[in-house]
């Protein structure tokens, strides 16, 4: 810009300008790639989506101006939502589509909400928008100009028998289009069932704070994709593309899938960065990341949010998956185990370690799967029974109860034990028991809290 190139400039006068000016293709597929993921997210605000590629999006709103509080909150709202995402957009409302666009490139900021002010609106948009139309060639706007013609307005006023035996019955078609004297029906966009987006990086980064900047626009994507569906994910899939050196990957994988588990259907985009911010910071990189990419199927419907009519704070503040979730991301997932009973009477072999992941998502299952026993049980079993010797009877609060079981498994797994809730002298409360087998004895075997 400070050599004096500017927008509409030929390749050759830009470099006549700035010799050493960079030049980069345009990537069309790229383009309505990006323009599929806007899409996907602008679900959020309607499910009446189509694409006008390539760098058109067009939005049925009448139906959610009421949700939204006007028109005005709307597009405010929008506008937030793509600052979010990253992008930049011109923003125009008009009752027909081919209008809006035009204001949009042409106005923007307009928002017009009945037809009695398109004319004034479009009059005075240049001819040059038609360019963009592939129904008018480049002859018909040669023949418009050469007669002088340089707005919307000059073309309405000219005879329109003229103007069709002169091959320029395209013009009068979109102007009728535009103008909704004529039907501008438009395919309405399909969201994928499976999401996936992928953002390349500006540079190179290890770095885990540059990593989760670059994620939260992938995120906000995410956010519109699943409101749209009213529904939540229980993981998704970040997947890191390192640096490459031409088609040597310098001894690594070209890319490292980190699964993340969310311990509960959520569509909480906050809980999402967190879990992720867990696993990159216990993640040895082993080279710079140059892209980001998100994946993400299975939705499910969202429920109803359960809250307490007198203290919603508190139903916020406890989520048993979340805090599951964080600690197998920042520990691993072999490092964190729930517990539930099995049907064995014998104390050592009466539970079983389960998966965290089903415990978060169905509370109590486990617990329905065993009959707990009626009789006292501590809450710290010994690895191994401890002998002691034999309690003072004044010492002994509760029993006996006799457990005799686990001959299915040998002399080594069967028992025979009669088990005395007893008082230690420091008025601690524990569980023993006198064993009925050789040696016999007494044996300390756990802890009441």
């Amino acid at each position: 810009m400070a050599r004096g190139v500017a927008a509409g400039h030929s390749r050759a006068g830009a470099l006549a300008l700035a010799p050493d000016l960079c030049l980069i293709e345009r990537d069309l597929r790229q383009e309505l790639a990006t323009l599929t993921d806007i899409a996907s997210w602008a679900g959020c605000f309607t499910p009446s989506i189509s694409l006008d590629p390539p760098d058109t999006l067009l939005l049925e709103i009448e139906a959610s101006l009421r949700l939204f509080g006007g028109l005005a909150p709307l597009c405010d709202a929008i506008r937030a939502g793509l600052d979010e995402l990253g992008f930049t957009a011109q923003l125009a409302v008009a009752p027909t589509p081919l209008a809006a666009r035009w204001l949009a490139r042409g106005a923007a900021g307009s928002l017009l909400q009945t037809p009695a002010g398109l004319p004034d609106a479009l009059a005075p948009l240049p001819l040059g928008l038609l360019a963009h139309e592939n129904t008018v060639g480049a002859d018909s706007l040669e023949l418009l100009a050469g007669i002088g013609a340089r707005c919307m307005a000059d073309v309405r006023r000219l005879p329109r028998s003229g103007l069709a035996r002169r091959q320029a019955g395209a013009v009068i078609t979109l102007l009728d289009r535009a103008y909704g004297v004529l039907p501008d029906p438009r395919p309405w966009f399909v969201p994928p069932e499976h999401y996936s987006s992928r953002l390349p990086l500006p540079a190179p980064s290890d770095q885990t704070d540059i990593l989760l900047f670059g994620l939260r626009r992938l995120l906000a994507g995410l956010s519109g994709w699943l409101d749209a569906r009213q529904a939540g994910l229980e993981r998704f899939t970040l997947v890191l593309e390192f640096e490459r050196l031409g088609s040597i990957h310098r001894g690594h994988e070209a890319e490292s899938r980190i699964e993340i588990v969310l311990g509960a259907l959520s569509q909480d985009m906050a809980r999402f960065q967190l879990l992720t911010r867990e696993h990159l910071s216990r993640k040895a990189l082993p080279a710079p990341v140059e892209a980001l990419r998100l994946e993400a199927d299975a939705p499910r419907p969202m429920a109803p949010p359960r809250t307490d009519f007198f203290d919603v704070q508190a139903s916020e503040d406890n989520d048993p998956g979340l805090l599951l979730a964080t600690l197998r991301a920042r520990l691993g997932n072999a490092a964190v185990h729930c517990l539930a009973p099995h049907p064995d009477h014998r104390p050592e072999h009466a539970w079983r370690q389960t998966d965290p992941q089903a415990s978060a998502l169905q509370p109590g299952a486990a617990l329905r799967t065993a009959a707990l026993p009626s009789a006292p049980r501590p809450l710290w079993l010994l690895p191994e029974p401890r002998p002691i010797a034999c309690p003072a009877p004044q010492n002994i609060l509760a029993g006996p109860e006799r457990i005799e079981s686990g001959w299915w498994d040998g002399n080594d797994g069967e028992i025979c034990r009669d088990y005395f809730v007893a008082r230690r002298q420091d008025h601690s409360l524990v569980w023993v028991f006198r064993d009925s087998k050789a040696p016999h004895g007494w044996f300390l075997h756990g802890y009441f809290s």
